[in-house]
């Protein structure tokens, strides 16, 4: 007799979304985006806040991925998760998505990859979309704060990104950069922050199945708050190592300097892998608060030890959880 043992990070069946209505919200975010639905309802308003002229809507919602329709729990309602957002480009607190979609022009937008490459390449985001294979997966965010949500990002595994830019061997991190703009991110007059927004991984990380570059969300392109039109999501990670808007990727053989480390490398280090028994100095971290309202304990590696652990073996006197 076959006996199926599921992996720790496989969506419970009391948890899935009802295959009909499943269907049925795809179905209705592909009607949107043709265009076929009136622009006052509830979908079309949802559609126009994210960009109707988006001309990356035709991959959206993109096919979803089998192998990561994890979470654990329940998709956080879009209502939910796109108006509680940190995005210090915009504001130091929560509410910063208005201002961000005010601000944030996404087109036109263009993202270099330079250092230890081949060749530097500029690629405006349209191009570098149509290279890329689009998918959507499901994935568990924890901020470190110690709240979370549970969202399906749509984009491209980041190893397809690494496969394009064909780093030399001695490249041993990938350092990522949000834009430095003032003009579209009133937060980046404040000047005693160390603009801009730096972050960074080493090639193993990047190389890892779960590290996606996200360009759209909960079936469109993303909307600004989310960090469009360029993010990383790492999921088992704390959120603040997920770069937003990034307009720069570099293959470096020196450890990046990363934002939060600048600021203060005693609570916000490199790794930033989550860790219930290792707490923030300010707060626990065993753990979280969902956007629903719920009090949860927080999994090691976020749920994704099975995918993720080996990279840190024999890393004594890392500080990796935080």
């Amino acid at each position: 007799m076959l006996i199926r043992i599921p992996k720790s990070w496989h969506l419970p069946e009391r948890a899935v979304t009802d295959e009909k209505l499943f269907r049925d919200r795809r179905n209705l975010l592909k009607g949107v985006a043709a265009g076929t639905l009136l622009a006052g309802t509830p979908a079309g308003i949802a559609m126009a806040a994210a960009g109707p002229t988006d001309p990356s809507g035709k991959y959206y919602p993109a096919p979803l991925n089998p192998a990561f329709t994890d979470g654990g729990r329940p998709v956080t309602p879009e209502g939910l998760a796109s108006t509680y957002n940190n995005f210090y480009e915009f504001g130091s607190h929560k509410k910063i998505s208005k201002v961000a979609q005010e601000k944030l022009k996404v087109r036109p937008w263009e993202v270099v990859i330079d250092g230890l490459v081949e060749k530097e390449l500029r690629l405006p985001i349209d191009e570098l979309l149509a290279k890329m294979p689009i998918e959507e997966r499901i994935y568990r965010h924890r901020c470190v704060e110690a709240w979370s949500m549970v969202v399906p990002w749509s984009g491209f595994p980041l190893k397809e990104l690494v496969k394009l830019a064909n780093p030399q061997m001695s490249a041993k991190y990938i350092q990522m950069q949000t834009f430095n703009d003032p003009k579209m991110g009133p937060g980046l007059k404040q000047f005693w922050y160390p603009w801009p927004y730096t972050e960074g991984l080493t090639m193993a990380e990047a190389m890892n199945d779960l590290s996606f570059m996200v360009t759209g969300v909960y079936g469109k392109p993303a909307a600004a708050q989310f960090g469009a039109p360029l993010r990383l999501a790492v999921p088992w990670k704390y959120g603040f190592k997920g770069v937003k808007s990034i307009v720069r990727i570099s293959f470096v053989n020196k450890r990046p300097k990363t934002f939060w480390e600048n600021i203060q490398a005693s609570e916000y280090g490199f790794w930033a892998n989550v860790n219930p028994e290792v707490d923030h100095p300010r707060w626990s971290q065993a753990s979280e608060r969902t956007l629903r309202g719920e009090r949860i304990p927080t999994l090691m590696f976020n749920g994704y030890g099975e995918q993720v652990a080996d990279l840190y073996k024999e890393m004594q006197g890392e500080k990796l959880y935080m």
